[in-house]
């Protein structure tokens, strides 16, 4: 098995000619990319970086990001993506947590960068602000011998992915050259991508996402189409323009595209090959892409940082809500909720918590510095997701939701999923999260907070819901309808936010 700087070799020897990246309507060939990537891997290399060392990077995704990314795969040097709207706190804590030796960043947050304690004493590069106390990210690019071989191995770290946790810090996932390899690998063909395949670089390269799709384009000799942050608008000017073959985001987004206002068909055209991951995709939206779209597949991905595929269903337009079977290097289970016993397994039908084994060469071997949480998390090679779901009896998965978010009303568990799955089939719900409410006589009570297209009567969306197969007693007994369903940035919702009160009532003016 090769590392990943092998493999980019292999790639640029495959087809030096072939377009590797785009941005800022400006194309590198692979030949031409790797020359740059080269430079600058020699350039870190002299600023005394050596294998095994960590740069920690609050970037957007850009020519940079992208660039940095692949230095490190063929230096050995570790990669530690973190979101760009990182806060000064957060940054030193990634920087004690990774033991980064230097930096790389940006306009956008230098001010968070230099109100960070622990920045003082790395290597800090930058990309836009000149100033004496930083090394400016271009004159590393200087003319320098091509690399000719890769310093990682298959078993070195190749990058810290760190995930955003709802309390507490976020944990550190390290991740093996050979399980990123293995994971673009089943990527590509999971998806069934072909030779010069282009995608859409607009899910964060700090994501899972981003990473996947970077390295899967590399596999292939694809292009990738670099977008720094998500617009409907950009988005579909780069899709037709580039003529982008295979769209991977999360359903916030889908939903956000078809809905922009000079979104049409014909601008998306080229898109024969979507797929999903984050989040379940509801019944509504997938309706509305296979209406939309004129796709071949929506692949549903499910996974995480840890392991990143637990399951693929290739044929989502024609199953909705299924999470499909493992993926090619996975095996997975459903064990009863609450339960550490990955033997005490859940029957056809039975709702409980889905847990993926880590002897896949995909899977992370756990998490950085945290054993108290390696134990409660890893059990016998299985790691506990915290998911809900349940096989049907074709053995495909269902994710119902998160053992957290589980709504426990008049004695009953309750899954949100099934509940924003009826909805979103109302024609005027745009979207849609369901929640429990602490409530004296329910424990929780079922309530749903709903974006619309148009003012809609509680009525209707009562009437929606009986005349549904969805059963009486998780009927939602309030709606709430509001301007905006709270979303992270890389389109999640975020129920916690809900809960909290964090949204804004839509009075339809």
């Amino acid at each position: 098995m090769l590392d990943l700087g092998s493999s980019l070799i292999a790639s640029v020897n495959r087809d030096p000619s072939s377009i590797a990246l785009t941005y800022n309507n400006k194309n590198l060939t692979y030949l031409e990319w790797f020359k740059i990537i080269s430079n600058l891997s020699n350039s870190l290399f002299e600023l005394g970086l050596k294998k095994g060392d960590k740069i920690l990077t609050v970037l957007q995704n850009n020519f940079e990001a992208c660039t940095v990314h692949w230095s490190c795969q063929i230096t050995g040097i570790i990669i530690v993506p973190i979101n760009w709207r990182a806060k000064a706190k957060e940054i030193d804590f990634f920087v004690q947590d990774s033991e980064a030796k230097a930096i790389i960043f940006q306009d956008i947050s230098c001010d968070e960068v230099q109100l960070s304690k622990e920045t003082k004493k790395l290597i800090q590069i930058t990309l836009d602000k000149k100033s004496n106390n930083f090394i400016i990210f271009k004159d590393l690019l200087i003319e320098n011998k091509q690399f000719s071989k890769s310093y990682a191995k298959p078993e070195d770290i190749s990058l810290i992915l760190y995930t955003s946790g709802t309390t507490g810090n976020p944990k550190g996932v390290p991740r093996t050259h050979l399980a990123e390899r293995s994971s673009a690998m089943a990527h590509v063909a999971q998806n069934l991508y072909e030779r010069y395949e282009s995608t859409l670089g607009v899910m964060p390269l700090y994501h899972t996402m981003g990473v996947r799709s970077l390295l899967a384009m590399s596999l292939v000799n694809g292009r990738f189409v670099v977008q720094p942050k998500f617009s409907a608008s950009e988005t579909l000017n780069l899709i037709e323009n580039f003529k982008i073959t295979s769209l991977y985001l999360v359903p916030t987004l889908f939903h956000d595209l078809i809905e922009f206002s000079s979104f049409n068909k014909e601008r998306v055209i080229s898109c024969k090959k979507l797929g999903f991951a984050g989040a379940s995709m509801t019944s509504g939206l997938i309706k509305k892409i296979r209406n939309n779209f004129n796709a071949k597949y929506l692949v549903n991905h499910y996974g995480s940082s840890e392991i990143y595929t637990f399951t693929i269903e290739p044929k989502a337009f024609d199953k909705p809500g299924s999470a499909g079977k493992a993926g090619l290097n996975q095996m997975i289970r459903v064990v009863k909720i609450n339960s550490n016993n990955p033997n005490d397994l859940t029957l056809v039908g039975e709702e409980g918590e889905i847990i993926a084994n880590i002897l896949s060469d995909e899977s992370f071997n756990g998490y950085l510095k945290r054993p108290e949480i390696n134990k409660k998390s890893i059990v016998d090679n299985w790691y506990f997701t915290k998911d809900t779901g349940y096989f049907d009896r074709y053995g495909d998965l269902y994710v119902t939701g998160r053992v957290d978010d589980m709504i426990i009303s008049g004695g009953e568990n309750i899954s949100p999923i099934e509940i924003e799955n009826t909805l979103s089939l109302h024609e005027n719900v745009l979207e849609v999260v369901v929640v429990g409410l602490k409530d004296e006589k329910w424990g929780q009570k079922i309530s749903a907070f709903v974006k619309c297209s148009k003012k809609i009567d509680v009525k209707s969306l009562d009437d929606h819901c009986k005349n549904s197969k969805l059963a009486n007693f998780k009927r939602p007994k309030s709606y709430v309808f509001i301007k905006e369903i709270p979303k992270s940035p890389t389109g999640k919702i975020l129920r916690r936010k809900i809960l909290s009160g964090q949204y804004e009532l839509d009075n339809f003016n």
